[in-house]
């Protein structure tokens, strides 16, 4: 079982952003000095929900920072960028941190970002998979054209080539986010191993699972490929003597940070949308996941990768949004948790 920090760099209430990205940087660096296995890092616009506005670059900086633990994007928005682009940025950190990061991608939403960047919500409706098989043939092949749709171009180098510079391996992992059937078809056809949100539980991460096993066998993947696929799941983690002040911790926090951070969102095309209570919301992540004592989180998690057949996770470590207290929180899932698991 691997277990690493979902780090979002969340701005709560009365918080300055400087603030949330610096509380996102000792995350990481605790995470890797009490033996957490990977740093996940999202990426989001213009909200603080998530200050953190590329996940590659704060990524980049990470790998400079560590030296043993993996770092991953969770996810890059791949609607907003170029896939070349990404991709040359994906290639660049594989190679320069010894093969230590992981590009995680996914659609986003409907949000202003497609209009900001120029991409348009046709690049989030329709042009995903194209965007995807892009990508992924930049990071595993010697040189690409574009030959879709929205991507023309002649043929072109591809440099730094992942696998010249790490012979061992094929380029950096590349996994894709899935909230429904279709971006599970996605990512089965292709291979891709899938992260699946902290807002679905393990019937339904297990489902999904199995809906990618079978996809991925009609597309004529190998029952080893399809085997050793390491899905991720998201969840939050906050550690405590006790579970009820565990789950007090994240009910006095974070659904402030969760009603300021969604509210912000904006449609690109002024859709209307339903938005989560923020304290249902919460209660509902601290039954789903790893909220209590270090024994009943390590129960959980076990529970969780049995049920589901997912042995990476993910983990929330930051709703506290204290950074003594996430410090404290890492440590004690990497020196207390951790143990039990094996």
């Amino acid at each position: 079982m691997h277990v690493g920090s979902f780090v979002l760099a969340a701005q709560f209430p009365g918080q300055g952003q400087g603030e949330a990205l610096h509380r996102a940087v000792r995350t990481a660096e605790v995470a890797e000095e009490s033996g957490l296995d990977a740093v996940w890092l999202a990426e989001h616009h213009f909200v603080p929900y998530g200050t953190c506005p590329s996940a590659v670059t704060l990524a980049a900086l990470l790998l400079g920072r560590t030296s043993r633990i993996r770092v991953g994007t969770a996810v890059s928005v791949l609607p907003t960028v170029h896939p070349v682009a990404l991709g040359e940025q994906a290639a660049l950190l594989h190679v320069t941190s010894g093969g230590r990061f992981t590009l995680g991608v996914g659609r986003g939403g409907p949000w202003v970002d497609l209009e900001v960047f120029g991409s348009g919500l046709e690049a989030y409706e329709k042009g995903f998979p194209e965007s995807l098989d892009l990508l992924v043939r930049w990071l595993r092949e010697p040189s690409v054209e574009g030959r879709g749709e929205r991507f023309r171009f002649r043929e072109v180098p591809v440099v730094p080539r992942p696998s010249e510079a790490l012979s061992c391996s094929p380029g950096p992992e590349v996994v894709v986010a899935c909230t429904s059937p279709a971006s599970v078809r996605l990512a089965a056809e292709r291979g891709l191993p899938m992260l699946l949100g902290m807002h679905v539980g393990d019937e339904e991460k297990a489902e999904m699972v199995s809906l990618w096993r079978q996809l991925a066998r009609v597309a004529g993947r190998s029952t080893e490929e399809i085997l050793g696929a390491a899905h991720v799941s998201a969840g939050v983690c906050q550690i405590a003597d006790r579970r009820t002040d565990a789950v007090e911790t994240l009910l006095k926090a974070m659904p402030g940070w969760l009603r300021q951070g969604l509210e912000a969102h904006v449609t690109v095309d002024g859709r209307a949308r339903a938005m989560r209570d923020p304290l249902a919301y919460t209660e509902l992540l601290c039954g789903l996941h790893p909220v209590g004592t270090p024994r009943l989180c390590a129960d959980r998690l076990a529970a969780t990768s049995e049920r589901t057949g997912i042995s990476r996770f993910a983990l929330l470590v930051e709703g506290s949004g204290d950074l003594a207290a996430t410090e404290e929180n890492v440590h004690r899932l990497g020196t207390e948790v951790l143990p039990h698991l094996g």
